[in-house]
Formats: C-alpha cells, sequence, structure tokens
C-alpha cells in the first residue's frame, strides 16, 4: 500500500484545495474510488439512449463524464496499489477536470441553473463541479511526464474534434443538452457554440495545469538541490 506523498510548494492556482482536504482525499482513496464507479455506473445510465443512436465505433467518445470518474478510480486505485500508471494520471486529472467543469459551465450557462430551482440541475451542477475539483488530488501522486500530458491532450483534443467540429461516424457525438432539443438537434444554436468554446478552452486549460505543476515541482527540487 502506498503512503500518502506530502504536498508541494505549488501556487494556489495549481493547487487549489487546502492540504488537509487533499490528505483527507487520499487517506479515503477507497471511499473516494468507490463514490467515482457510483458516479461512472449514473453516467452509463445517464447515456444510454444516446449510445443507443451511437454507432459502435464511436461509444469511447460518447459518455464523458463516466470514462473520466473511471479514470479517477483507475488513477486513485493503481496508487493505493503500488502500480503507478502516469499515463493514467494524466488521462484522470485532465478528464476530470475538463468535463467537471464543463457541466458546471453547461448549467449556469446555458441551463440557467441559478434560477431554474430544478433539483436535478443542482445535482449535476454540484456533483460534477467535486469531479473537477478531485482532481486537483492527483499531483500529490503523479509526475505528469510530458508523453503522459501530450497522450491526454491529443484524446481529449480528438474528443472534442469529434464532439464539435468533425465526426468521424454518423453525428457529433457531445452530450446531449436542452436547447438542441427545442431546435430539433440543431448545431447553428448559440448553445452549441458555448459548450464547444468550454470543451475546447478547458482541454487547453487542463493542460497547461498539468505541465505547469511539472514545471514548478521540477523548479523547486533544483531550488533545493542548490541549497
Amino acid at each position: 500500500m502506498a503512503s500518502i506523498p506530502r504536498g508541494d510548494d505549488l501556487p494556489a492556482y495549481l493547487a487549489p484545495l487546502p492540504d488537509r482536504v487533499e490528505t483527507a482525499t487520499l487517506r479515503l482513496a477507497w471511499v473516494v474510488v468507490a463514490v467515482n464507479l457510483a458516479g461512472t455506473a449514473f453516467g452509463f445510465w445517464y447515456y444510454r439512449f444516446q449510445l443507443l443512436h451511437t454507432p459502435l465505433v464511436m461509444w469511447p467518445v460518447v459518455p464523458d463524464s463516466p470514462l473520466a470518474t473511471v479514470l479517477m478510480a483507475a488513477s486513485l486505485g493503481s496508487w493505493k496499489l503500488g502500480r503507478d500508471r502516469d499515463w493514467i494520471h494524466a488521462l484522470a486529472f485532465v478528464g476530470n477536470l475538463k468535463y467537471g467543469l464543463w457541466v458546471v459551465v453547461v448549467q449556469l450557462a446555458i441551463n440557467d441553473v441559478l434560477t431554474s430551482g430544478d433539483p436535478y440541475l443542482w445535482f449535476l451542477f454540484v456533483s460534477h463541479l467535486g469531479m473537477g475539483l478531485q482532481a486537483f488530488v492527483i499531483y500529490r501522486y503523479a509526475e505528469f511526464t510530458v508523453p503522459s500530458v501530450g497522450l491526454a491532450a491529443a484524446w481529449f483534443g480528438f474528443n472534442d474534434v469529434v464532439d464539435y467540429l468533425l465526426p468521424v461516424v454518423g453525428d457529433y457525438h457531445h452530450a446531449y443538452f436542452g436547447p438542441e432539443f427545442v431546435v430539433g438537434g440543431d448545431h447553428a444554436t448559440r448553445a452549441h457554440d458555448v459548450a464547444a468554446a468550454a470543451a475546447v478552452s478547458l482541454t487547453i486549460l487542463a493542460t497547461f495545469l498539468a505541465l505547469a505543476i511539472r514545471v514548478r515541482r521540477l523548479e523547486n527540487e533544483a531550488a533545493g538541490g542548490g541549497e
């Protein structure tokens, strides 16, 4: 079993969670794994109708949040078992930060969650905010090597392309959201543009943060070695 690594001296924009929250999350890693697997099961149920209308070959790019949460479970589980796989950690970091915050943006900018009074929309908002924030514990045990982060950027960048720009097989593969039902799936709606812009921006942001964490950690190590 892995011991809990100490936190690095990182600025708040790279490690926004209090150290005690990070440590508590890592101490309860198996509980967090179970919560993420439960979220994964719910997510696949949520996407069940969309998957039925999607060619099988494109299924991996449809259930975005469920795949991100199963990656989070795999990341924590592999660390706890002492079988670290940095590429899994990088995919989990980028995926959870991206799709967690993407749903938050959609609820705020498109579904107007703050004034809707809809408990289900609030559930999506709060659960996905937590999903995005949990990504910030991964740096405690991950290296975020350039090849690993590059793999994550390539995968989620490809996902953005087939979701919003160039569907490879069939129609666009992004998650369904409210305004599209009103206009019969018309991708010229402003909501589609907002969702696409948020997805691409968050892919870039998450990639930058992962690489910035690595750079800052190397700078800290170099400074410590020179003392």
